[in-house]
């Protein structure tokens, strides 16, 4: 018990978000060099040489040079052992970016210190707030040009409607910047451009009233500048409460340079002792205690092929509670029956390794023959337990997808099949029309070119794409409705997805309204109940 109860105390899951360009692969490299996961950074955008980001592991990955998957990285750092969550910055994978934080205990918010938030950050933040989950901030760019950092900080305030408390402050940006001024330790981390290695920045120790050490170490000008801005933030920002943190209403905010490696270690090491170990998660009206030694954990990621040598399937599951044996079987809920959990794997991106135990906080991968969908519960047997399930964004973006070749029917249903389950896109059917023309909706547009990609060199098959003018989707309520009676707009569509459930799709607002008014009784849902509720 108390082997069980040290391990997972020493767990730390977290996830990296942030808008495109901001740093984020970059910072996550960073935490992995310290690690000693790997030896050198990769490019992130592979321009200079054939290398790439350890966490961005597809082809089209390397070739647009921006994350299109979240990734799952775990590596040891002075004791604790370390769950990160890379995910993607471009708000056409935001999907993706949700399911992670659902499996996150804590999130590192990444601003680029020119641009402060934007509309990507934005919509991720309101997924931490609404699970009162720790947001820690680093202002990344430091050597740049930036905008002011009193800006940046009431552009937080205003924006989340949170409190921050700067752990550091900058002295300077771009060509005049200095380093930053430890506000706890009371020292002087001095910047230098060419530092990209692994060793340590030592903290100068010096006294903010020590004009003489301060003026040798920044120059007069900044020194004055510096005096000013700490006496103003002791005197007007917000006091440090570790349990404001811990339930996302501070954020500790950090600033520094990760290209250069400058703030990485400190902010890293301040993190780990800030946030905390595994949180208790809700399933229905329960509330599982990550130190109970029952196994259970939840499934919030599928990915195929990621290994193309076997064309696999991986279900990640972040364990909730108690100790993973890979010699035990156990209970799958949503398919109401045994399994062994065949292949557990720890994760380094696409690089794996069998392991015969984990613990709560941790993310595994399990060979998934085809059983399991995104939110299920996995636990031991005998427990009545079902995780709260993973809700999906309703698609946006309509195109109708067909294949260029006959001959490969199998392959292309196949294809489609499988993506669709990653949750990446979904996929609708016109009554009767067979399985040739599948309409495709998604939260970005994006992920329609990531789809022909992969359905080309994953599947062997070649697409036509349609697009579609409609932008809103609605379920239909009562599934004993007569579709074929309902008046419908020229605007509007009705489709079924895989599981038979009535769906409309419509090219406006006001073509939904029309619908309701036209039709006394029809009732629409935002999104699919069965699917909130992880339900096959």
């Amino acid at each position: 018990m108390s082997d069980l109860h040290s391990e997972i105390n020493r767990r730390r899951t977290f996830a990296i978000i942030s808008h495109p360009d901001a740093g984020k692969t970059t910072l996550t490299e960073k935490f992995l060099l310290y690690g000693g996961a790997i030896q050198s950074a990769g490019s992130v955008k592979g321009k200079q040489s054939d290398k790439h980001a350890v966490s961005d592991w597809m082809d089209l990955e390397k070739q647009r040079g921006i994350s299109i998957t979240s990734s799952v990285l775990q590596f040891e750092y002075e004791g604790y052992c370390i769950n990160l969550l890379d995910t993607p910055g471009h708000q056409d994978f935001s999907e993706d970016t949700y399911r992670t934080l659902m499996a996150a205990d804590s999130a590192v918010m990444v601003i680029d210190a020119a641009k402060g938030i934007e509309p990507q950050t934005r919509k991720l933040f309101k997924v931490c707030a609404m699970r009162d989950i720790p947001i820690f901030t680093f202002i990344n760019k430091m050597d740049r040009e930036a905008r002011d950092p009193f800006d940046l900080l009431d552009e937080l305030e205003h924006e989340f409607g949170i409190g921050t408390y700067p752990m550091n402050w900058p002295i300077g940006c771009g060509q005049s910047f200095k380093g930053v001024y430890d506000r706890d330790a009371k020292s002087i981390l001095s910047f230098s451009d060419s530092h990209r290695g692994r060793e340590r920045i030592r903290g100068v120790d010096c006294d903010i009233r020590d004009t003489e050490k301060l003026d040798a170490l920044i120059g007069e000008k900044q020194r004055v500048e510096l005096c000013e801005q700490v006496e103003l933030l002791d005197g007007a920002s917000f006091d440090f409460d570790l349990e404001a943190v811990r339930h996302g209403k501070l954020s500790p905010v950090f600033f520094g340079s990760a290209l250069n490696n400058f703030g990485v270690e400190p902010f890293l090491e301040h993190f780990l002792k800030m946030t905390t170990p595994p949180l208790p998660r809700r399933a229905g009206e329960v509330t599982v205690d990550p130190f109970d030694e029952r196994f259970t954990a939840f499934v919030f990621k599928i990915q195929a092929n990621m290994n193309k040598a076997h064309r696999d399937r991986i279900a990640f599951m972040r364990i909730c509670s108690g100790r993973f044996d890979r010699a035990k079987e156990y209970y799958h809920v949503q398919g109401d029956k045994t399994a062994k959990l065949s292949q557990p794997q720890q994760m380094m991106a696409s690089e794996r390794e069998v392991i015969d135990e984990a613990y709560a906080g941790d993310i595994i991968g399990i060979f998934d023959p085809g059983i399991f969908s995104i939110g299920d519960t996995v636990c031991e047997r005998g427990m009545k337990l079902r995780f709260d399930g993973i809700p999906t964004f309703a698609p946006e973006h309509f195109a109708v997808v067909e294949q260029v070749d006959s001959m490969k029917r199998k392959q292309f249903a196949k294809g489609m099949n499988q993506i669709a389950q990653e949750g990446a896109i979904q996929i609708f059917f016109e009554p009767n029309s067979g399985l040739e023309r599948v309409i495709v909706g998604v939260v970005g547009v994006l992920q329609f070119e990531v789809l022909e990609y992969r359905l080309k060199n994953e599947y062997g098959c070649d697409l036509r794409r349609t697009d579609l003018a409609y932008q809103q989707i609605r379920w239909v309520k009562d599934p004993a409705t007569d579709m074929k009676k309902l008046k419908l707009s020229h605007d509007t569509k009705w489709v079924q997805d895989f599981r038979g459930n009535n769906l409309l799709i419509f090219t406006s607002e006001w073509a939904i309204r029309w619908v309701l008014e036209d039709n006394p009784g029809l009732e629409l849902l935002e999104f699919n109940r069965g699917q909130e509720e992880g339900q096959s």
